[in-house]
């Protein structure tokens, strides 16, 4: 009886595993196919992804993604911008002031910008742009980001009521990198089944 069950056990462990490999592995190339898909079009606002910011200085990867929502701000698929972000480990300057400072520096009306500065995950700063675009009657969001993450991004904003449209930044130091590129893509794996299984 006892080595029958631990057969049973054995054969329903390595369905389970064998299930969630196709599962991760579908999503991985989900993930990577929402990375390389530009949906540019107009939108009510452009929501631009905070990323690490360096004593008031956009890191590379910020830089990329503002350069990304300054081009589009240009090309008028929206008058509005949403920059997002909060301080993090620097406690005198938020990613999403340092991201609207280096906007109105290139050009951007700063009556255009929202600056959303209290939220610190990427689910917070959704979340907190939801609630500011519903507050204005604003129902679609262009996001930018880094194409890793627009997969798990644009869902987060659809399961908060805003239809959202992806764009991601073409200079992204970490998309350039193609083992930058992989372990990123591989952590948004782990990251949307678990945002999934929290939604459940």
């Amino acid at each position: 009886m006892i080595v029958r069950v631990f057969k049973w056990g054995t054969f329903v462990g390595f369905a389970l595993l064998v299930s969630l490999s196709v599962y991760w592995t579908y999503l991985y190339f989900q993930i990577r196919d929402s990375a390389v898909r530009d949906e540019a079009q107009p939108a009510d606002a452009i929501v631009v992804l905070g990323a690490a910011q360096y004593n008031g200085r956009p890191s590379p990867v910020l830089k990329a993604r503002l350069d990304h929502a300054n081009e589009l701000y240009k090309q008028q698929y929206s008058q509005a911008i949403i920059t997002t972000g909060s301080y993090g480990p620097d406690p005198n300057f938020s990613e999403a002031h340092v991201s609207t400072q280096y906007l109105v520096q290139h050009g951007v009306d700063v009556a255009n910008i929202i600056t959303e500065q209290g939220s610190g995950s990427t689910y917070d700063s959704i979340q907190a742009a939801a609630h500011l675009m519903q507050a204005k009657g604003w129902k679609t969001a262009l996001v930018v980001s880094d194409g890793f993450h627009l997969f798990r991004v644009k869902r987060m904003f659809q399961d908060n009521g805003i239809l959202a449209y992806t764009s991601p930044a073409p200079n992204s130091p970490i998309e350039v990198a193609s083992s930058q590129r992989f372990w990123h893509s591989v952590r948004e794996v782990i990251l949307f089944s678990a945002y999934r299984w929290m939604d459940l």
